[in-house]
């Protein structure tokens, strides 16, 4: 008989706000920049580690298998992201997109349990399945149990802008485990990084390789806008591997509703890879300034991209 785990369509997702605050009613901890995962373990001590998207992570991380070997011997639903550590024990981005040919070192950073000792917890309060999941950690094997505050999210925000991190998250702490994105769960960065649709790409100029600039958008709704152009942060096997893919997908018509004005340089692709971005702030008319390419992410649809600009907490 297989274990009776609850079907989750989707994860728990944080909305982007602007500042951080203090509130008694809700915890902070750490925002992880790695792979959101959903984690299985069976009472057999069997792992599943799944994206977004439905892909089985483990085909990709085979040593993550051993994620039994952190939690106590039950059937569970884990929540968490997988992550590369620097020396700092920082979750650097751009380290996980290395970790397959340097063979650097993986860690799933759990933050909620949904399923435990034969019980769906998803209508339990935040703080309830804290404790449960504390409960169920083994220290020392590859998990990391994600530590939080209680109410002090400014100085959680301080710390974690002093040691160059991406930003912390809040949550409530009587929230329920909601498979939408919610305003029970906010995300404050420290610096402005987000993934972004390709929507196709500029011929290279002098003696650059593969493709001059990414085209990005994000979707509003059913409708891909364009952000702007990226082209720093590539290293030539980037240039020369996306060129590749993207001509593969190369279509005659621009997939963005609102075109760029541009030459005749451009080639339109269907909108299908996903690029993590770092820039430094929005302008007016909605486009990225100074925008750095990090790497390629695989772990969601294409369609859950959409524009994350900053609000108000009660906006």
């Amino acid at each position: 008989m297989s274990d009776p785990f609850p079907n989750v369509h989707s994860p728990m997702l944080a909305t982007l706000i602007d500042a951080p605050f203090d509130d008694d009613d809700w915890l902070f901890e750490t925002k992880w920049d790695g792979f959101r995962a959903l984690c299985t373990i069976s009472a057999s001590g069997s792992v599943r580690l799944v994206s977004r998207n439905g892909k089985d992570f483990l085909e990709r991380f085979p040593e993550l298998r051993e994620l039994h070997a952190s939690f106590h011997g039950t059937s569970l639903l884990l929540d968490g992201e997988i992550v590369a550590l620097d020396r700092y024990g920082r979750s650097d981005f751009q380290r996980l997109q290395n970790a397959e040919r340097e063979n650097i070192a993986l860690s799933y950073a759990v933050f909620d349990v949904l399923y435990a000792h034969g019980t769906d917890l998803r209508e339990h309060r935040l703080s309830e399945r804290k404790r449960h999941l504390r409960d169920l950690f083994i220290e020392g094997g590859a998990a990391l149990l994600s530590d939080f505050v209680v109410g002090k999210g400014k100085a959680l925000f301080a710390r974690a802008k002093r040691r160059h991190l991406e930003g912390i998250i809040g949550k409530r702490i009587a929230s329920s485990y909601q498979e939408r994105r919610s305003r029970d769960w906010v995300k404050i960065k420290t610096t402005c990084e987000q993934e972004f649709v390709i929507g196709g790409w500029t011929e290279p100029e002098g003696s650059r390789i593969g493709f001059g600039s990414l085209l990005l958008g994000a979707y509003e709704g059913t409708k891909l806008r364009y952000v702007g152009e990226v082209g720093s942060g590539f290293s030539d096997r980037v240039l020369h591997d996306l060129h590749r893919a993207l001509r593969e997908r190369e279509r005659n018509s621009t997939p963005f509703v609102d075109t760029p004005e541009r030459g005749n340089d451009i080639h339109w692709a269907s909108p299908h890879f996903i690029a993590e971005i770092r820039f430094s702030e929005w302008t007016r008319e909605r486009r990225l300034r100074h925008p750095v390419f990090l790497g390629l992410r695989d772990d969601k649809p294409a369609r859950d991209v959409v524009f994350e600009i900053p609000t108000q907490r009660g906006a």
